[in-house]
């Protein structure tokens, strides 16, 4: 079993930055795949970005250049760096952990750009 916690959500003008925190615990083994997802309303879920444990990333190209990605193994916990915020990245962000293709899912913690 694996629990995953996420932090840092929040409200935020355009332009501004904010960073997501999540942390997973439980059975973990040494390869999996950490990443983050998001969902406005009236959408569907789609990945924002993602890492491996050997450190390769993928990003979506709305978020490309603006957001960050990075993971620390040793703690089992991945960060995203957000900056240049928009209106349009407002939704709810959820952490994913991706291990022997099952998938475990953070509770979710909202971001709101707005002014």
């Amino acid at each position: 079993q694996v629990r995953i916690v996420e932090s840092g959500g929040g409200l935020v003008q355009p332009g501004g930055s904010l960073r997501l925190s999540c942390t997973a615990s439980g059975n973990m083994f040494s390869n999996y795949v950490m990443g983050w997802y998001r969902q406005a309303p009236g959408k569907q879920r789609d990945l924002v970005a993602s890492t491996t444990s050997g450190g390769s990333t993928t990003y979506a190209d709305s978020v490309k250049g603006r957001f960050t990605i990075s993971r620390d193994n040793a703690k089992n916990t991945v960060y995203l760096q957000m900056n240049s915020l928009q209106s349009e990245d407002t939704a709810v962000y959820y952490c994913n952990v991706k291990m022997f293709s099952r998938n475990y899912w953070g509770q979710g913690t909202q971001v709101t750009v707005s002014s």
